[in-house]
């Protein structure tokens, strides 16, 4: 029943939208804006009471500012998953299901009350027994993490709901310039990545893999044979959240600018690199572990962080095409050559479908002239990118889903690095790397 309340809000909302005649075509992607948070706020208490696949919808258009309005985006953003937690008795019936084995013939101890719970899965704590033939090995502590009952069967309704909006979207002026259908695709593949767990497990091991030499980075590791689509066993992180760090407003200067550092280097390196990106990079999924390292020659300590990234279900892997595409477009933004970026940007889809090219061309020109002029000095790279992007979607310029979600990515990061050390400038970064000849050579030694 609230998938139909949720939907009947949905459709008011538009209804309100539309009515006011006072707004000519070009301006129909700010109508939402102007509708005052109040609006705002109800679309986002209707995801969050329609479902699980309209929750994950929302915070998937959050990281979409190419496709919807920046005050929608930023409403969205503050979307939390408020699904209730699950009975224990079903937690013992998927994992024993699962796995053809007690529960207390896999675990050494089981917290039965979850630490964590969203609305596909929850998170429970436990001690992972092993044993062999003759001898006792330390029991290891896991996250084991299960799947709510019938996310699966929930999940297809929504999509069905979904389709319908997305499809009557496109005779609702105000609607059709947001995309829906074409982000309703996009997102199906976002989707099916966080329901099966087994997949996040597969995105686990091909993380460790890529980063094995890393001192600086790491993730928890999937414990096979303890995977299945509806419940993933993983190494239990301990640490602390990064948002700690990004809150602190002085203090740990050190430890701040090396995480820094060791973000930038570590979404580069999956960009340049590996070609596999951690595409939820928000600090909630982000902890930090401080070890005392010795200073070589000296017989001092100092604190270095550690940085462990979580919840993989959401990556990105680029193209041949779309990597060097994306490299070359980096390379013109730490130049603020805006004519490059802009041209870098309608590169950014195999079926690009802007109405005037040109205009888009100079638009970007004029805003990123301004950037490189003194007067925008105080202008922040990450605004600037952002300013793009609603250029993007004004002048309705297509980029593929994964490409965006690199981008948004990237300014998710260089927002948090911003709070933990205001003097590191990601640009300078981005600028010196992006022209070496090898970036592998470089990564492998830091």
């Amino acid at each position: 029943m609230s998938r139909f309340l949720a939907y009947g809000n949905v459709r008011r909302v538009a209804r309100q939208v539309t009515s006011n005649r006072a707004y000519n075509t070009v301006e129909a992607p700010y109508r939402l804006c102007r509708l005052g948070k109040k609006w705002l706020h109800v679309v986002c208490q209707t995801l969050e009471k329609a479902g699980p696949a309209f929750i994950k919808w929302g915070q998937w258009a959050a990281a979409r500012p190419d496709l919807f309005p920046r005050d929608l985006c930023a409403e969205l953003e503050k979307l939390h998953s408020k699904a209730p937690t699950h009975s224990f008795d079903f937690t013992k019936c998927s994992i024993e299901k699962a796995f053809g084995r007690k529960l207390p013939e896999i675990f050494e101890k089981f917290d039965e009350e979850p630490v964590a719970s969203g609305s596909v899965a929850q998170v429970h704590q436990a001690i992972l027994k092993y044993r062999f033939p003759g001898r006792k090995i330390k029991p290891i502590l896991v996250a084991v993490k299960v799947r709510h009952p019938g996310v699966g069967d929930a999940i297809r309704r929504d999509f069905m709901i979904i389709n319908c909006v997305a499809k009557i979207s496109r005779f609702i002026p105000s609607l059709k310039l947001w995309r829906l259908d074409e982000s309703l695709q996009q997102f199906a593949v976002y989707m099916m990545s966080q329901v099966d767990l087994s997949r996040e497990a597969a995105h686990l091991s091909r993380f460790s893999y890529n980063f094995r030499n890393s001192k600086d980075v790491s993730f928890p590791r999937p414990l096979y044979p303890l995977v299945h689509l509806s419940v993933l066993v993983e190494t239990y992180e301990h640490g602390e959240s990064v948002q700690h760090y990004v809150d602190e407003l002085e203090g740990n200067e050190p430890i701040r600018n090396a995480l820094a550092h060791i973000g930038t280097n570590a979404l580069l390196k999956m960009l340049l690199v590996d070609n596999f990106i951690h595409a939820d990079m928000h600090p909630g999924n982000i902890l930090v572990r401080v070890t005392r390292s010795k200073v070589p020659s000296k017989q001092l300590f100092r604190l270095r962080p550690h940085v462990v990234f979580l919840d993989v279900g959401m990556t990105a892997e680029l193209s041949k095409r779309d990597q060097l595409n994306l490299v070359e477009f980096f390379k013109a933004v730490a130049l603020r050559d805006g004519r490059s970026v802009a041209e870098c940007t309608l590169r950014l889809s195999g079926q690009q479908n802007c109405p005037n090219p040109s205009a888009f061309i100079e638009e970007v020109d004029k805003f990123f002239e301004l950037w490189d002029s003194p007067e925008g000095e105080i202008m922040h790279p990450g605004d600037c990118i952002q300013q793009l992007l609603e250029q993007v979607r004004r002048h309705k310029v297509r980029i593929d889903g994964n490409v965006c979600t690199v981008i948004v990515t990237t300014l998710v990061l260089e927002g948090w690095q911003q709070k933990l050390d205001p003097g590191y400038d990601m640009m300078h970064t981005l600028q010196t790397l992006l022209f070496k000849a090898n970036w592998a050579v470089f990564f492998l030694h830091h």
